[in-house]
C-alpha cells in the first residue's frame, strides 16, 4: 500500500482547505447559532467541481478517486459537519448510488446534472420507526400501470428542503420482507411531495435535516433504481458509500479538534507555565493525535479497496465505527482541555462536541457497527459479491455500466 498522496491530492487538499478557512470558518459560528444552512457554500464547492470529485467525467464528475473524496470530506469537517454531511448525502449516498446501480438514462436525467452540481441529490431511507431496523419501514409502492402510487414518511433526512432529487426506499411486496424493498428516484416537484425541517437538534445546527412526506405520489416506473425488489441490496451499498465518507469527516472532527487544542495549549498558562506543559494535558493531546492517524489508515484502507472495486462492507464499517468514536472522544477532551472556555461558544470545541454526537448515531449506530464486526470475526457474517459494484479507479466504465 502506497501512503503517499499524489501531487493532485495534496492540490486538492490545500484548494479544500484555503476554501474552509475563508468561505466557512468566519461565518459557522453565526450559522450554527441561527440554525441556518448556507446553500452558497454548495454552489461554491460546485464551482470548485467537489459535488462529483469522485464520479467519471463523462457522467459529469471530476473522475478522481474515492480516497480524493476522503480527503475532500475531512476537510470540510475540519470546519464544520454540516458542510461535510450535504457531500455525504449528495455524493456518498445518492450519486455514487446512481453511479452503481442506475440505467443509461437515468444518470443521463439525473446523475450529470448532480455530478456538475447543476442539483442537489438526497438520500431517505429511515422513517419514524425504521432506523437500524431498515426491515421496519412502512412506506408502501403499489404498481399502478405506468406508475407506483407512493405513500409514506422519512425522517432525519439532511439536506430535506435544499435537495432536488432523492432516493427513496418502500415496500413493493411486504410479505417478502425486507426482499420486497424497492428503490425509487423522485424529484422534489412531484405532487404529493413536502418536506419539513427539524429544529431544536443538538449539533450540526449550520445543516439543513428533516423530514419527507409522501402522500399519494405517482413515480413513473423508469424511476425505479435497479429492479423491483433489490431496494434493500441498494440501500446497504449505498450505506457502504456514505459511512465512508462519514468516517472521512470523522478524521477532519479530530483534526479540528486538535488544531484548537494545540493553539490553546500555547495561549493558556496556568502554574506558571503552559497547559501543554502538563502531562495529563499532553495525554489528550497524544490521544488526539493517535486517533486521528488510526483513523486516517482505516479510511484509506477502505478506499483503496473501493479504487479496486472491490466489496467493502467490512473495512468501511470498522473505518466509520472507529473514527466517529475517537471524532468524539477527541471533541471531548478538547472542551477539558479549554476548561470552563470549552464549555462557551467563545471557543469552537462547544461546537465540536455537539456535532460528535451525531454520526456515532446515524449510518449504522455504534452498536450496529459492533455487532457486525463481532459476526465477521466469529464467522456469522460474510461479505458475498453484489450483482452490481462502483467502477474501479481509473475508472474504464462503459455507456451502460449495468
Amino acid at each position: 500500500m502506497d501512503f503517499h498522496f499524489t501531487e493532485e491530492q495534496e492540490m486538492v487538499r490545500k484548494v479544500v482547505r484555503s476554501f474552509v478557512d475563508k468561505e466557512i470558518m468566519p461565518h459557522i459560528g453565526e450559522w450554527d447559532r441561527q440554525g441556518h444552512f448556507e446553500t452558497r457554500i454548495m454552489k461554491r464547492l460546485a464551482d470548485l467541481e467537489l459535488m462529483g470529485v469522485c464520479i467519471p467525467e463523462q457522467y459529469g464528475g471530476s473522475g478522481m478517486d474515492y480516497n480524493t473524496l476522503a480527503i475532500v470530506c475531512e476537510e470540510l469537517e475540519r470546519g464544520d459537519t454540516a458542510f461535510r454531511t450535504a457531500v455525504s448525502v449528495h455524493t456518498g449516498l445518492n450519486s455514487m448510488t446512481l453511479l452503481q446501480w442506475a440505467s443509461d438514462s437515468q444518470k443521463e436525467k439525473y446523475l450529470i446534472p448532480q455530478a456538475k452540481g447543476e442539483k442537489i441529490g438526497a438520500f431517505g431511507l429511515t422513517e419514524p420507526d425504521a432506523g437500524s431496523d431498515v426491515a421496519g419501514l412502512k412506506s408502501t409502492a403499489v404498481k399502478d400501470g405506468d406508475h407506483y402510487i407512493l405513500n409514506g414518511q422519512k425522517t432525519w433526512i439532511s439536506l430535506c428542503d435544499a435537495a432536488d432529487h432523492f432516493i427513496v426506499f418502500a415496500y413493493t411486496d411486504k410479505s417478502k420482507k425486507h426482499k420486497g424493498i424497492s428503490a425509487f428516484i423522485i424529484e422534489r416537484d412531484m405532487p404529493g411531495f413536502t418536506s419539513k425541517a427539524i429544529k431544536g437538534k443538538l449539533g450540526i445546527r449550520a445543516g439543513n435535516t428533516g423530514e419527507l412526506f409522501f402522500d399519494n405520489i405517482k413515480v413513473p416506473k423508469e424511476n425505479i433504481l435497479g429492479e423491483e425488489g433489490e431496494g434493500f441490496k441498494i440501500a446497504m451499498s449505498a450505506l457502504d458509500n456514505g459511512r465512508f465518507t462519514v468516517a472521512a469527516g470523522a478524521c477532519g472532527q479530530i483534526m479540528a479538534c486538535l488544531e484548537a487544542s494545540v493553539q490553546y495549549c500555547h495561549e493558556r498558562s496556568t502554574f506558571g507555565k503552559e497547559i501543554g506543559k502538563h502531562q495529563l494535558v499532553q495525554q489528550m493531546i497524544a490521544k488526539m493525535e493517535a486517533g486521528l492517524q488510526i483513523s486516517r489508515l482505516l479510511v484509506y484502507r477502505a478506499g483503496c479497496l473501493k479504487n479496486e472495486g472491490k466489496r467493502n462492507t467490512r473495512e468501511t464499517s470498522l473505518a466509520k465505527w472507529q473514527a466517529c468514536d475517537y471524532a468524539n472522544e477527541a471533541a471531548n477532551d478538547a472542551v477539558q482541555i479549554h476548561g470552563a472556555y470549552g464549555y462557551s461558544n467563545e471557543y469552537p470545541v462547544e461546537r465540536y462536541l455537539r456535532n460528535s454526537k451525531a454520526p456515532v448515531i446515524y449510518e449504522g449506530t455504534r452498536e450496529i457497527h459492533t455487532v457486525m464486526q463481532a459476526e465477521y470475526v466469529l464467522g456469522y457474517r460474510e461479505d458475498k459479491p453484489l450483482n452490481q459494484s462502483l467502477p474501479a479507479w481509473p475508472y474504464k466504465v462503459s455507456a451502460n455500466n449495468r
